[in-house]
């Protein structure tokens, strides 16, 4: 037996090369969300935009005790710098190992092997669902429709890509009678993986449309590409309206599993399942055989989307449980697939997941809770879990287990079960009527809380209880875009370049605080503000990470040094005033660092060329005195015109932070690359980068504006709608005058929110229903008038400002201004709901 000796702490380590074969009970691949740590396998996945093995040793530091690594690989492990290549084979160690290790060529392979291993001690029914939309509707439908009949695990939300699958298979157990799990690909060869993991009985395909056909040839291949899913299933269902689909599906899927029975329904005819649609207004009653026999069924809308989705699960129903007892598919609502945190009362923010509740989903939710590390409490409103396969009991140790892991000490609980085991300290109620009669502020005020629960408890009428009453004008910002476009500039730097994340002026009006938040969890190196007291908020709210203040003032230094900030620093004058104050106050000894501007071009704020040498000077004369980053901004880097010039500068910052650098014996971190910089300047990246208006959705070079996704949608709701007269006129001045009948809407938005008043008279236009509408005179400031005349709207219906239609830039295009300008113009009175999928 071979010992690796690496410190006290660790004894020996057991290394395999071969499949993984492991006792642990969670599977992890997010250093983040470690729950248990002495009874979970760590799988380090090397990807495009992260390294799993960055974060082995923080996970050994937490208790985590078995790792695989990919070949090739060096990580750290207890100060020690290792390669996977030199862990070399060892007998197991007598007594039990301290340490194991699996060194295998793809860690995601290994993961999905090790899954489809499990997956095979099963022989319970397993519905598989793949398709380009309703994917995670239909499966969601099911579990509701099935869960009070039969034992069910789920793919938790849209779990379906190649690390989702195996973590949601993973879940299988004993007391399962059924598993409806959903595959999502985006490129060729990537089913057959998932294929094998989920390995599904029943499969239902909803439907094909452009989702992902930039990875695929054609239409064509993408259809097959999914249909590798069901080549060895017993049965299929799928919809045969889908020419394209219906033929793949008898030419290709048939050649490969002769023996599977296709469910192929129509609304159109030409198939023995075919469904009649009766629509009754407000609903709809679907009308089909099964088995020679009449089914009807009552749907409680009556778009087509959701009629697709709730028949394909009422043939995988009857595929399952046959035509007797069939559920009611009157219950069904429309899913509100996302996490939505919220301003509250009593000085809350509030995480509003009340559309579901079961074990895993309670974990996601709390994960998200988690990303927000503010200093506030955190809180947990919970209704009973219903079908979860456990007794009472053993459900709710494993629940108190869960919430201890995540940091919640209390909970309000809601529910007869929750009422009996009381697993954790705080108040219970029988219903959610109880809790409605009798909110408990003092557990409330100051708080972040979730509020999570099944649909029959109805804790939406909590959220509408606790939510800040605001007016119809609201700012939706996606933290899914905000991480996409992150991850994005990420794929663009080189290791170990850190990133700057600028969230000065509101976060570009997104929030400062919530956005500062998520990019600590996504660990970003560092933030900027532009103003002292930017940075003592976000001090004030929790964030911990380093934060540059680009314009700190004389009289806020007292802060910066008490809240831990870091200044710039762009003068002789402004470097004698931060001098003069550390020696009054007594601060040397604080070692707050500085940043030192530089001006290469800009002609803004720094210290030019011919400044160097006193700087140098001066800076040498100061004891105890840290100097963190030299930088300088980039005056034209987002147009190509001013390539010369941007070249220029970057040369000139490189000679003018050489030299400075020379002078210290400590490292000194350069940036000067702004978002455009980021894209078009790979060679200035230096130490570090600044991200700014890429972050939230905008390319401002124009290069690859596609890759990025649009971070806000600022919406607002119609107050009310006028029939106008041939010659009348809408708005102050009369600025507004229609030459026809004309139908005029007054939207809940105006100046004061941030809608410019150059949007008025025509030059704006909205988003309703999907129809552009123009701006008909003067923006208010409160109100707009909209010309909707011939447009199918109501009052209350939503409006759209700005979003995916009309964009950020098609606005900023209109007035002739800048997309920055129309994002920090939404007011702070518009209130920001985060959103995550």
């Amino acid at each position: 037996m071979k010992k690796l000796f690496l410190c006290e702490q660790i004894t020996h380590m057991e290394i395999f090369h071969s499949p993984v074969n492991t006792t642990a009970q969670y599977l992890l691949t997010d250093s983040r969300y470690v729950e248990q740590a002495t009874e979970s396998i760590f799988f380090a996945i090397r990807g495009e935009r992260h390294d799993g093995h960055a974060f082995i040793d923080e996970l050994y530091n937490k208790g985590v005790r078995e790792f695989v690594v990919e070949e090739g690989c060096n990580f750290q492990l207890a100060g020690e710098n290792i390669c996977s290549d030199e862990l070399t084979q060892t007998d197991k160690a007598e007594g039990g190992s301290s340490l194991k290790f699996w060194v295998v060529e793809n860690s995601v392979t290994a993961l999905q092997e090790l899954v489809a291993h499990h997956r095979e001690a099963f022989e319970i029914p397993v519905v598989g669902i793949t398709g380009s939309n309703g994917k995670t509707i239909v499966k969601e439908w099911l579990y509701e429709l099935l869960a009070n009949r039969l034992s069910v695990v789920k793919s938790p939300r849209s779990y379906n890509s190649q690390i989702g699958v195996p973590l949601s298979v993973w879940q299988l157990a004993k007391v399962h009678q059924l598993g409806i799990f959903e595959a999502g690909i985006s490129r060729k060869d990537e089913m057959k993986n998932l294929a094998d993991v989920i390995q599904p009985t029943i499969g239902i395909f909803t439907n094909i449309g452009s989702a992902h056909d930039e990875g695929f040839n054609s239409r064509k291949e993408k259809i097959a590409e999914k249909l590798r899913l069901f080549a060895k299933s017993k049965t299929l269902i799928y919809c045969a309206d889908h020419a394209g689909v219906n033929q793949e599906i008898n030419l290709l899927l048939k050649q490969v599993n002769p023996s599977i029975e296709l469910i192929g329904w129509s609304f159109e005819g030409g198939s023995k399942f075919k469904v009649e649609v009766i629509n009754r207004g407000d609903s709809v009653t679907l009308k089909t055989k099964w088995e020679n026999k009449l089914v009807e069924v009552q749907l409680p809308f009556v778009d087509d989307a959701a009629i697709e989705n709730a028949t394909h699960a009422l043939f995988c129903i009857l595929k399952v449980r046959g035509i007797i007892n069939l559920p009611d598919f009157q219950s069904l609502r429309p899913l509100k697939m996302r996490l939505e945190m919220k301003y509250g009362i009593f000085d809350s923010y509030l995480v509003d997941d009340s559309y579901n509740n079961d074990l895993v989903g309670l974990e996601m939710a709390l994960n998200f809770l988690n990303q927000h590390n503010t200093k506030r409490d955190k809180l947990l409103v919970l209704s009973d879990i219903h079908e979860s396969g456990l007794d009472d009991e053993e459900l709710y140790k494993a629940v108190k287990k869960l919430l201890i892991s995540k940091g919640i000490t209390e909970i309000i609980g809601v529910g007869p079960a929750l009422q009996k085991q009381k697993p954790m300290l705080g108040m219970y109620y029988d219903s959610t009527e109880e809790l409605l009669s009798d909110l408990p502020r003092e557990m409330l005020s100051n708080r972040f809380t979730l509020v999570k629960g099944g649909r029959v408890f109805g804790f939406e009428r909590i959220i509408k209880r606790l939510e800040q009453k605001i007016h119809g004008t609201v700012f939706e910002i996606n933290l899914d875009s905000v991480q996409n476009n992150l991850n994005f500039y990420r794929t663009k730097l080189k290791p170990p370049t850190k990133l700057m994340a600028m969230v000065k002026a509101y976060a570009y009006g997104s929030g400062s605080t919530e956005i500062a938040a998520f990019l600590q969890y996504h660990r970003v190196d560092y933030l900027a503000v532009a103003y002292t007291d930017e940075g003592v908020t976000l001090r004030e709210n929790g964030i911990k990470l380093p934060i540059m203040v680009l314009n700190p003032q004389p009289e806020s230094f007292q802060n910066v040094v008490t809240y831990e900030l870091e200044p710039e620093i762009y003068s002789l004058k402004s470097l004698q005033a931060w001098v003069e104050f550390l020696e009054f106050s007594g601060s040397f000894e604080s070692k707050i660092n500085v940043h030192l501007k530089l001006d290469t071009g800009m002609h803004r704020l720094g210290f030019s060329a011919g400044e160097v040498d006193e700087l140098i000077d001066r800076l040498k004369d100061i004891s105890d005195f840290q100097v963190k980053s030299l930088f300088s901004h980039l005056s034209g880097a987002d147009e190509r015109v001013f390539h010369d010039f941007t070249l220029q500068q970057i040369e000139s910052f490189t000679k003018m932070s050489d030299k400075i650098r020379a002078a210290f014996p400590y490292q000194i971190d350069r940036h000067i690359c702004n978002t455009a910089g980021i894209l078009r300047y790979p060679q200035a990246h230096f130490e570090m980068v600044r991200l700014g208006i890429g972050l939230y959705g905008i390319e401002s070079s124009g290069g690859e504006q596609s890759a990025l996704r649009s971070v806000g949608k600022l919406k607002t709701v119609i107050s009310q709608i006028k029939e106008i007269s041939n010659g009348e006129t809408v708005g102050y001045g009369r600025k507004g005058k229609v030459d026809k009948p004309s139908r005029i809407a007054t939207i809940a938005i105006g100046y004061a929110d941030g809608f410019d008043r150059r949007f008025g008279n025509g030059v704006g236009e909205v988003n309703i229903n999907g129809v552009r509408c123009p701006v008909i005179g003067n923006v208010c400031m409160d109100m707009t008038m909209i010309d909707v005349t011939g447009v199918k709207c109501e009052e209350e219906d939503e409006v759209i400002i700005f979003g995916e239609s009309p964009t950020i830039s098609e606005l900023a295009t209109k007035i002739d201004t800048i997309p920055y300008e129309i994002l920090t113009n939404v007011g702070e009175r518009v209130k920001r709901i985060f959103h995550k999928e």
